[in-house]
């Protein structure tokens, strides 16, 4: 029968975004046997049109294994039953069923995880955390997600919305934030912030900015974050200076997060982290100076996170083989 071959019991993890889901097959060992992205068809970002992906590509990798379960890392709020999604911002998901709908579809057991959270968790299980019980995994994208691992667990929260820590305030009154405040935290230390802050750079005619105003041509639309760290990579001092900058901000924001949950490890994830130490030396610089009882307690290690972009999928297929144990799938 199809899927013998990839051993015992594999699970599909499912990673969505704002304009694309990535799925795999993956194995109780963490290695995805197979996979499959598409981007999420046409404008539409309907609730339907969405779980319509959502099942043709789970059905397209059953054909390839007998898999027994699924999970889902979503971008939005996940209630604390893993089922509905409440709040989505890239997608029209309100309130939205999401376990129900698909496990009727699939005819499989379905479980629905905030994505942050689902990467976190691979991270803990077989990636740069592994072997530690007490994590903080902060994933630096358009904005900044988030996760806690307490005591080897994943901390959900009362009603399963733990973890937003973007949307931290640090900045009172400062740049706002979609979220609708001032002065979030992703505002200082993320790709949009990155973003905004070498179009500026650009748009003052700096002469320090010229490698950048040349690679876009002028039109600072054109500016990315990617393009950003791409140029530091190879040297470029004012784009050197942006992530040092960015860097700088998320050292402060690890430092408040320290004074709250004390963890063992912090697991810095996301495509801005792709820079590495160039990121990572301030932010550890900033942390120090930052935390609370600095010089008179042990001090939190700042890593790379290790499994890039399939974490999410690679998360949300674990906590599937976990919610669902061979007896009960």
């Amino acid at each position: 029968m199809a899927g013998t071959r990839y051993g015992d019991a594999p699970t599909v993890g499912v990673d969505i975004g704002g304009t694309k889901v990535a799925a795999g097959v993956v194995a109780p060992d963490g290695r995805v046997l197979a996979r499959l992205r598409t981007e999420t068809p046409g404008r539409s970002k309907s609730p339907r049109v969405v779980e319509d992906t959502i099942v043709s590509v789970v059905e397209e990798l059953r054909a390839e294994a007998q898999v027994r379960a699924v999970g889902v890392g979503a971008a939005g709020f996940v209630d604390e039953r893993r089922a509905t999604v409440l709040f989505a911002p890239h997608l029209s998901w309100r309130e939205e069923p999401l376990r129900e709908a698909l496990s009727r579809r699939l005819g499989l057991p379905v479980v629905v995880e905030n994505d942050a959270n689902a990467a976190a968790w691979a991270e803990v299980r077989t990636g740069a955390a592994q072997g530690v019980d007490d994590v903080v995994v902060v994933n630096l994208g358009t904005g900044i997600g988030g996760a806690v691992v307490l005591g080897g667990c994943l901390y959900r929260g009362r009603h399963g919305l733990a973890g937003e820590f973007g949307h931290m305030t640090v900045v009172p009154g400062g740049h706002r934030c979609e979220c609708g405040n001032r002065g979030c935290w992703e505002q200082y230390a993320s790709g949009n912030a990155l973003t905004r802050e070498a179009r500026e750079l650009v748009l003052a005619e700096s002469p320090v900015a010229e490698a950048l105003h040349q690679a876009v041509g002028g039109d600072v639309r054109r500016i990315t974050g990617p393009l950003v760290s791409e140029l530091a990579g190879k040297g470029d001092r004012a784009c050197t200076e942006l992530i040092r900058d960015m860097g700088e901000w998320l050292g402060l924001g690890l430092a408040n997060l320290a004074a709250a949950f004390d963890p063992e490890l912090f697991v810095v994830g996301g495509g801005v982290s792709e820079v590495g130490e160039l990121l990572l030396e301030p932010a550890r610089a900033a942390f120090a100076r930052s935390l609370t009882g600095r010089g008179y307690r042990p001090e939190a290690r700042v890593v790379a996170a290790a499994l890039g972009n399939e974490a999410g999928l690679v998360g949300a297929a674990d906590l599937a083989r976990h919610a669902f144990p061979p007896s009960e799938a």
